[in-house]
Formats: C-alpha cells, structure tokens, sequence
C-alpha cells in the first residue's frame, strides 16, 4: 500500500531486497553482541554469565526490545533526542540494555560500576555495528527515512500536476560544475547531461554576488537595495547582515509582495529567505516567527538509532578529515590558503553531515506529502570552498556527496502523490585567490584607517560562518516552542558569550531592537563581503561626495584608487554623478565618457550596468570598491581571510548555473541578473 505508484514495482522490490539484508545485519548484530558479552564476563572478575547459550539469549532479547519498544519510546522522547542532535536516543538505549541486563537470571554482577560499564560497552557497540552495517546503504536509508517519512505525513490527495523541487548547490558555479560532471565528480548530474533530459545553463549575477541579494531575486523576484551581504544602514543607525535572523526577516518584509515562489503552500528548507513560503525550516528570515513542529520535521531523522550512530559517527569523520586536510595543506605548502581553526571542524561538520541530513529528509516529507514547490540550499559545498578552495580534493569530495544527495531525492519521486520536475541551479559562484592581507600584510580596514583623519572605526569584514549562522538558526526554531525543550535551548541561547540564539543575541522575537545611542555610532565603517568592500561614515548625512570626502578625508581617496590591490571604486560626485576610479583611469557613468583606461573594462561587457544600477539604491555605501581581478591566475584578493570567496566582481564567482529539463525553454539571449531567474 505504502508502494502504490506508476513505477512502484522496483521500488517494492528494493525495499524487500533490503529488508532481507536487514535480517542478515540483525543476526550478525546478535553475533557480535554475544561475543562482547562472553568477552566482557571474562575481563571483570566481578561479573559473568551463564555460558555462550546465555550470552546468546542475552544479545537476542536486546534486539527484540530496541526493535519493539525502542520506537515506542522514542516517540515520547523525540524533542529531547532533537534538541541533542540524537545522543538522548543513544542514552534510551543503554535504559534498555541496563533493563535486560539487571532483569535476566543469568547474568550476575557483583560490582555495580561493572555492569554500568557493560552496559555503555554493549550499547556501544551495538549502535555502532548496527551504523556500521548501513552506513551509504540506500536501502536501508529508505527504510529508516523515506517509509518512516510515508508513515507520518497523514492523509494526501493524489494528482497529475507535476511539483517543483528546486535543489540550490550553494555557490558552485557553472565552469567549477562543468568540469566536476566531466572529471566524474558529479556522477548523477553528469548522467542527467548525458542523456539529455537535462540542459546545463550559465547565468550572471548583479555586482552582488552573495546568496542574500541573489535568493531574493530567485525567490521574491525583487533584490533592489541589496548592495552586499551586509552593510551600514544610516537611518537606522547599525549594519544589516543577511544571515542575521531579525535582518533577515526586514530583509524579506522589504522585497515580499506575497506571492513569491513558494507562496502556493511550498517549503523552504535551510535558506536565507522564504519565498512566502507557508512551510519552513532552518530558514533566515522566519526562524523568529516559526512555531512548534520541529518534532515533525525532525522526526524522521532523530528518530531511530540509525540516524544517532550515523551522525555522530560521520560529524567525527569530518572533523578528522578536515583537521587532516588542513594539515596537509601547510605541509605541501599549498597556495593561497588561510588558517583553519580546530573550531571551525565542527561547524564544517555540521553544515556536511547534520544540516546536509536533516534538510534532505525535510525535503522528502515535502515530496511525499505533495507540496506543489520546494526549495532548498545545499549549504556544504560552499562552506567547504570558502576554507579549502573551490576545487581543492576535500571541496569536489563534498560536492559527490551533495550529487549522492540530489540521487537519493529523485528516487523518492515514484513514491509521492504527485510526479515531481528537478530545477538544480547555484545562487552564484565562487572565486579564488590569496587574501587581501596575505598579499599586501595590511588589511582593508589598516589602508582606510592609514588614510583617514582620525575618528572611531567600526571594522565588519570578517563574518560570521554561515554554518554557525544555520546552527543558531536551528536553536532558536526550537526555542520559539512553547515547550521545556524550548524553555531550555532559550536559556542556552542566552548564554554569557552570546553565541548561538536569534541573531547571536537571544533575543526575544517580541523584544525591540536596542535604541541606538549616538555616542556609539562610528564615524567609519568598513564592510566586506568577499572582495567587496563598503565604506560608510554613518555621522554624514545622505550620501558622501567625492567632494565632501575631499575635506573631512582628502587622502583616502587617492590611496583607495592607487592601491595594487583594488581593481576599482565607485563615489557620487555632486558634479558628475556616479563616477568609478581605477588605478589607470575614469568612467564617467552618467555622463558616458572615460578618461584613460576604463576601471570596469576588465571585468565583463555587464559590469557598467551593474555598478549603475547599485549606485541607484538607497542604501548604497559611500564607496563601494572591488578587488583587482588578475585573468592570468582567474584570482581575486578577499578582503576577508576566505581563500574562495564572493560577493564582488572578477572570476567565476559572478557566473553561478542552472541544470534544468531539457523541454523548459531557456531564453536565447540569456539570463543577466537573478531577478531574471525568478
């Protein structure tokens, strides 16, 4: 019944198949678990059994119980093992295997600390034989995730109106994914290609090429007044920062008209913002509003052992291999590179395993419930380029595993209510290159400060990691429920250090925003997003001049367009309107005319229109500058310590793609622009 469907059968006959296989793997596990017990009666002294029939039995009634009573249990218990990214399931367990091992006659123990000890040992290894055995098994995970998602998603109505799942592979860009598909390392999508369902698409950014302004353009059809990731709003005296919840949530009140691309009962799944849509999850902009539910959307997930052992044992996996490739990085001596943290393995982790895991399975209970639109943002490759490179050997290894993913999506398909169109596509690209301070010892905000005359310096050019950013957002979804779980993650949230919880703050949804004391606004301000730079002096009214920054600055101009460093900048002159300065020359924008070599030229035939149109927006910085861009080495210099990075012009960060069925037409003269993908 749960395999009804056009193409059921060999769906029917996987899951048979599999659980043939899971019988085998039940037995073996039974094995195992008696052999440990035999071996654990002969290490402590103070404990023994009744021969290996008794280990036997032993190991059989723990298999029955956590196959009868362990999901009963933990239905009761989800919010908990969610709220502990499963380790409360691990410690149901061991309630279980003390139970058996206190309760059976033919066990006897004479030191309690002994058999606490054998209890954690054999519960132990039992989760982990058990992960073991299913790790990368599809079948298995069909039947952990794919039936237990069918078995909770209620009453559906079938019909022939195909669906849309857009799949977003964070900043992969088109030429990056080009020769991923040919060097074999995108297996499922290379196959979509070759067989020519699917048509492999490049499209070009605005000048901010950031996942904020383009998903506000793919998703609302709307991203005017976006000029970077964040920057300094006058008016409201403090920065915007796109992956800051309550920003994130104006952010979207501003460019909503109601009927974005998920307005018609879709999902958003881990994005920046929703697309009006009526279901979501780890999304920027409604974490604050989001109530209740997250045992439904988590459930399939967190609610099995499987998933436990799989997660920890991957999150520890990662870590390792993360540390590891670090290392070999300073070893070999490879260039550029930054430096990695060992803090920074965990949030690697959680954006590659945890969150990869969770909004897949969020994806598929929107599948199998019918959502007529889906969408979701494939967070792990870009967090890994940002660190590693763009095509660096861990970076193309998370991206097989983001293809793997985008599989096991698809061949859930057969089984929804309504057939399903794939759209997989990237918000932009990225691009490579030493650091602005690896090649000049000097950061953006040490040459702005040089060349100014004196006053407070507000530096914002390092970010936070969006992997730490989706973490927070995870705990203040769960902390906006009204419930001991979210009682507890809201206090947490509150922490002395003020890292995780709604903007880093945790504040309340309800709470208003701190008054802004003039006394603690800065008279300069120094933004970066990639290899964008923005200046702002937040105490000058409008917008600076190139003439007014002549008398409370005179030689920071002149040392912004001289520098080796910076391809060009852009300024209002009350004379001339928008003007760009490079190194070598002018452009006059609104009045059409270049004085020597034209700042823009090496940067694309579009790249006039889109420095225009960010010079129209209302929040535009006082200047707006890009790195040099060297074609030689396809290199950029971040003015953040990222060795990929985007947000600017120059490379491929500006180039991002769509794979897209082959019968939707493509427009001939291409798409500039993501309002244009909208």
């Amino acid at each position: 019944q749960i395999m009804e469907g056009p193409d059921s059968g060999a769906a029917t006959e996987t899951v048979t198949r599999t659980k043939r296989q899971l019988i085998l793997h039940a037995l073996l596990v039974v094995l195992v678990d008696a052999a440990v017990l035999l071996v654990l009666a002969w290490m402590f002294p103070g404990l023994s059994i009744d021969g290996p029939w008794a280990a036997l039995a032993t190991a059989l009634v723990i298999g029955l119980l956590n196959a009868l009573v362990w999901p009963v249990l933990s239905r009761f218990t989800l919010r908990i093992s969610v709220m502990t990214l499963g380790l409360f399931g691990l410690v149901l367990n061991a309630l279980i295997v003390a139970a058996v091992v206190f309760a059976l006659p033919w066990i006897h123990e004479e030191s309690f600390a002994e058999a606490v000890g054998l209890i954690l040992v054999l519960s132990a290894v039992t989760a982990l034989i058990s992960s073991l055995l299913a790790i990368n098994e599809d079948g298995t995970w069909y039947l952990n995730v794919v039936q237990r998602q069918l078995r909770v998603r209620g009453e559906v109505t079938k019909t022939d109106v195909p669906g849309v799942v857009f799949l977003e592979i964070d900043g992969l860009a088109h030429d990056v994914l080009r020769r991923a598909i040919s060097n074999g390392n995108a297996p499922t999508l290379a196959s979509w290609v070759r067989d020519g369902s699917f048509n492999l698409e490049s499209w070009e950014t605005d000048w901010s090429s950031q996942t904020g302004a383009c998903q506000a353009g793919i998703l609302h059809g709307n991203n005017d007044d976006m000029p970077a990731f964040r920057w300094w709003e006058k008016d409201l005296g403090k920065p915007m920062v796109t992956n800051h919840p309550r920003d994130a949530a104006e952010i979207e009140r501003r460019h909503s008209d109601g009927k974005g691309l998920l307005a018609n009962d879709g999902a958003s799944r881990a994005n920046i913002l929703s697309g009006d849509a009526p279901h979501s999850m780890l999304t920027m902009s409604t974490v604050l509003k989001r109530r209740g539910k997250i045992g439904h959307d988590y459930a399939a997930y967190f609610a099995r052992p499987y998933g436990v052992v799989k997660t920890a044992l991957y999150t520890f996996i990662e870590i390792f291999r993360e540390r590891h490739y670090a290392r070999k990085q300073v070893r070999d001596g490879v260039i550029p590179r930054i430096d990695r943290p060992r803090s920074y393995a965990v949030m690697r982790a959680w954006a590659t395993v945890i969150q990869l895991d969770l909004q897949i399975s969020a994806v598929i209970g929107d599948m199998l419930a019918g959502r007529p639109v889906i969408y979701t943002t494939f967070l792990a490759y870009d967090e890994v380029a940002h660190h590693s490179g763009i095509e660096r050997p861990d970076t193309v290894a998370v991206l097989r595993k983001v293809d793997e993913q985008i599989k096991r999506v698809v061949s859930v398909a057969d089984l929804a209510p309504r057939p399903y169109r794939f759209v997989v596509l990237s918000d932009h690209g990225q691009s490579q290159g030493m650091t602005f301070l690896d090649r000049y010892g000097v950061t953006l905000e040490d040459v702005v400060a040089g060349a100014s005359s004196g006053g407070t310096v507000d530096v914002a050019t390092q970010g936070e990691d969006d992997a730490r950013a989706y973490l927070n957002a995870s705990i203040t979804e769960t902390a906006n429920e009204d419930s001991t779980t979210g009682r507890a993650a809201k206090r947490f949230s509150r922490s002395e250090d003020d890292e995780f919880g709604p903007d880093a703050s945790g504040r309340d949804e309800d709470e208003p925003d701190d008054e802004v004391d003039g006394d603690e606004i800065p008279d300069l301000s120094v933004m970066a997003s990639g290899n964008l730079g923005l200046i702002t002096f937040p105490r000058e009214p409008g917008r600076v001049t190139v003439e007014r920054l002549d008398e409370i600055h005179p030689e920071l101009l002149g040392t912004l367009r001289d520098h080796p460093g910076i391809g060009f900048l852009l300024m209002r002159s009350q004379h001339h309107g928008a003007v760009v300065y490079g190194a070598g020359g002018t452009n006059y924008l609104d009045e059409g005319r270049i004085e020597g070599e034209d700042p823009l030229a090496p940067f694309g035939p579009n790249t006039a229109a889109h420095v225009k149109r960010t010079d129209g927006f209302e929040h535009c910085p006082d200047i707006v500058l890009n790195s040099t861009y060297w074609p030689e080495t396809d290199e950029v210099a971040a003015f953040e310590e990222l060795v990929g990075s985007h947000g600017g012009l120059g490379g491929t960060q500006s180039y991002p793609f769509v794979l897209h069925p082959a019968d939707l037409q493509w427009p001939e003269d291409g798409i500039i622009g993501s309002e244009k993908i909208h």
